[in-house]
């Protein structure tokens, strides 16, 4: 199978998110006053409502709908004033009424869009985009100093309720394949529930990676859901599908279903590509269906030949009233908008100066974005200055952290806002090198003691002084004529050597910067 950079050579990858978000900070169900609970115990919040018995009525929840409002509103959405529920009716154990409550065509939120912001190794899977100037615009992208940024449009987001959990015993990887039996929870049906449905307009793998990212972010500033993957409350459904380049036919897509990590959505959406064009490529025919990916394996295994519309047998819900907002209601929810992750980053960019880059990888994360901001109250007059070193810190050490151990929480760690500031100071006065940074920074971590405290502890303090590494250097220059010679013939790599030397004599407590400055001297000569 060939890798996907071989395969968008030739092909167009089309890709569309089906992104649907557990309202998990409500303390009700979507239709019922059943309590909403992760983990509890199997079929303690159920009631003749979302079990689906004979004459249960539903009931809406007011506050749900202003949820998914905000939601539409947070992502520019047109808010529709006059919507729907209807029936979507299947056949499985996971919904004891044999429907879903969902809305029909018009759904409360229709015609959103996102910004994608796609930088670094990000960018490099869209095909020929270094074809573009900066500024330049191709399709729904503009070319930027260091990627691109995508128009991504949203069809709608609708509201309906979560099904059941089934838990299936003696299968492989707890899949129905092979078990012996299911179990079925019902804590969870009637959950309220929104869905995303994005425009196709995504080409790349990252691009869906990044989508879903980003409105993870926006879904937690509004504050509508925790988003934990892991337990289920955000959850993802890839469509997918090949044409040949230069060509506008849709290609007959497939459905990864439930990608449940960042990770496993661009894996499984990279596989699937390269597979439909090995399938395509030896002639053969890509069929409507339902996949999983298997993260294990490495490949996405058929599950079921994908539904249409038709075999829901969708119809208005005759229990539930049609919907009217008022004016008044939406501007209600307009007035509870927090500032999104975009609007903090571009006050980052003009109140401290910060890059676009810097400033987007700031609020990646709340807890991020929380800390740097506690950094810069503490800089006070200062912020400006370290600002951009506060930055680094948190993006490139502090995320790092996040990244390599999900249980590190920023917000109850030995490195307060108040450390971090100190350690960015102490590099800003040339105190420490930056090498002896990242070892303050671990130390913190490890003993929960000041960055400063470490410095004197460790003898960590460097020697600034010109006159003193003047005469270390002199001595060093002195000491090796041969590579001097070697030097001044061209071989400008044994600078290195030379620092290294002053480094030694010093203990390792010479300023890098003056050491090298006043070698450049004295080597040209």
């Amino acid at each position: 199978m060939k890798k996907l950079e071989e395969v968008l050579k030739d092909w167009e990858a089309v890709i569309g998110l089906e992104i649907h978000a557990e309202l998990t900070t409500l303390t009700t169900k979507m239709f019922c006053g059943c309590k909403l609970e992760f983990g509890a115990a199997p079929n303690t919040h159920t009631c003749p409502v979302c079990l689906g018995l004979p004459g249960a009525l539903p009931v809406p929840n007011k506050a749900a709908i202003e949820s998914i409002v905000l939601a539409g509103l947070a992502t520019n959405c047109e808010i529709q004033k006059h919507s729907l529920f209807y029936r979507k009716n299947y056949m499985y154990p996971d919904m004891a009424k044999n429907f879903q409550t969902t809305q029909g065509p018009i759904a409360f939120c229709m015609g959103g869009h996102l910004e994608l912001d796609v930088d670094g190794a990000a960018a490099k899977e869209r095909y020929r985009l270094d074809d573009l100037a900066v500024g330049e615009t191709e399709g729904n992208i503009t070319r930027t100093s260091d990627g691109y940024t995508a128009h991504v449009g949203i069809t709608r987001i609708h509201m309906e309720e979560d099904a059941g959990k089934m838990v299936h015993i003696g299968g492989g990887e707890g899949r129905i394949a092979g078990a012996t039996h299911s179990l079925v929870d019902y804590n969870r049906a009637g959950t309220p529930l929104i869905e995303l449905v994005t425009e196709p307009d995504l080409r790349t793998p990252e691009e869906a990676r990044l989508f879903m990212q980003k409105l993870r972010q926006i879904y937690l500033a509004i504050g509508i859901s925790d988003c934990s993957m892991e337990e289920g409350s955000l959850r993802c459904d890839g469509n997918v599908s090949l044409r040949r380049r230069g060509t506008t036919q849709f290609g007959t897509k497939t459905e990864l279903k439930n990608m449940n990590s960042f990770k496993n959505l661009h894996d499984g959406l990279a596989y699937e590509i390269c597979r439909q064009a090995e399938v395509l490529e030896e002639g053969g025919i890509i069929y409507q269906e339902t996949r999983h990916w298997d993260p294990s394996a490495k490949r996405t295994i058929v599950m079921r030949v994908k539904e249409t519309a038709d075999d829901y047998r969708l119809f208005p819900e005759p229990d539930l009233a049609p919907y009217d907002l008022s004016d008044e209601f939406i501007e209600g929810v307009r007035a509870k908008l927090p500032e999104l992750p975009d609007q903090k980053a571009k006050r980052y960019e003009a109140d401290f100066g910060l890059s676009a880059y810097d400033a987007r990888h700031l609020v990646e994360h709340r807890a991020t974005a929380n800390f740097f901001e506690s950094c810069m109250g503490i800089a006070d007059g200062d912020a400006a200055k370290l600002a951009k070193p506060v930055a680094n810190l948190v993006i490139n050490d502090i995320a790092a952290r996040m990244n390599a151990d999900e249980s590190f929480d920023l917000a109850n760690c030995p490195l307060t806002p108040a450390r971090a500031v100190e350690l960015v100071k102490l590099l800003a006065e040339d105190a420490i090198s930056s090498k002896q940074a990242k070892e303050v920074f671990a130390a913190v971590l490890d003993e929960d003691k000041d960055p400063a405290a470490i410095v004197e502890e460790r003898g960590m303090k460097q020697v600034s002084d010109t006159g003193a590494i003047e005469a270390v250097v002199d001595a060093v220059v002195a000491a090796h004529p041969d590579e001097v010679a070697r030097y001044k013939e061209g071989n400008q790599k044994l600078i290195g050597f030379f620092v290294g030397q002053c480094m030694k004599e010093m203990r390792g407590q010479g300023n890098p910067k003056v050491i090298n400055q006043l070698l450049a001297q004295k080597l040209a000569e």
